[in-house]
């Protein structure tokens, strides 16, 4: 199943060796516990975990911390979830609500997610597609932008009221603080408002997806379409039927 493991990267923004090697959960590093900038972002927490599971094949431990991340609107772990359940790792196999997690992955228009929500709609039969519709509501009220923003935001505002300078300890010093899918900032940079104001931390979100320069990916020979034939474009959001 390693397979997936350059998808899963791709998804990431992370390059396959990276997400191919094993890691220590950051939440166990002591320079992490004392900064404590996880504590204030589940989101990245829990993906972080989820990856260090997917990592040793724990793949049902994985996709719940994927699922937890997503529950504070972790759009890269509802991608994540959403390939699982394509492919069956960890979870048993359900194209249809594969779609439904990659269209609430999607929901900000990040051009990777997009592609493969596309991706996944073209693949399914019109049966298919509106069972997606019909479930599309349901997991919306639950793990999109309206659900996830208040706690997310929540998060952010009560871990950023119980921090002080000193735990982080010298903010001129050389502590790198690694962010799981983004890479790491220095300690100087830990009060920086993007990661703590919720709007800002949005924007730093979407500046990071929507400017994600694509790798190169090898594909198999060309397939030849009869006539005029084209995949038929998915509707933005499959639970909002047409």
């Amino acid at each position: 199943m390693t397979w997936l493991l350059p998808s899963l990267a791709l998804l990431l923004g992370l390059p396959a060796h990276a997400a191919a090697q094993a890691r220590t959960d950051p939440s166990s590093d002591d320079t992490m516990l004392a900064a404590g900038f996880l504590d204030g972002h589940p989101d990245l927490l829990y993906r972080s975990q989820g990856l260090e599971a997917y990592g040793k094949r724990e793949f049902s431990e994985a996709i719940e911390r994927f699922r937890k991340a997503a529950h504070f609107g972790d759009k890269a772990s509802q991608a994540i979830v959403g390939e699982m359940l394509w492919s069956g790792i960890g979870v048993e196999r359900d194209q249809v609500m594969a779609l439904v997690w990659m269209d609430v992955a999607a929901e900000r228009e990040y051009p990777r997610f997009v592609d493969t929500r596309n991706r996944y709609w073209n693949a399914l039969t019109p049966p298919e597609r509106q069972r997606a519709r019909n479930l599309a509501d349901n997991l919306y009220s639950e793990y999109g932008d309206a659900a996830t923003e208040p706690r997310i935001e929540r998060a952010l505002r009560r871990e950023r009221a119980k921090m002080s300078g000193s735990r982080v300890g010298s903010l001129s010093n050389n502590v790198q603080i690694i962010i799981p899918g983004h890479g790491s900032i220095d300690g100087s940079k830990f009060y920086d408002p993007k990661y703590w104001d919720p709007k800002q931390y949005r924007a730093w979100h979407d500046d990071f997806w929507e400017n994600l320069r694509e790798g190169t990916v090898v594909v198999g020979e060309a397939e030849k379409l009869d006539g005029d034939a084209r995949p038929e474009p998915p509707p933005k959001k499959p639970g909002k039927p047409r």
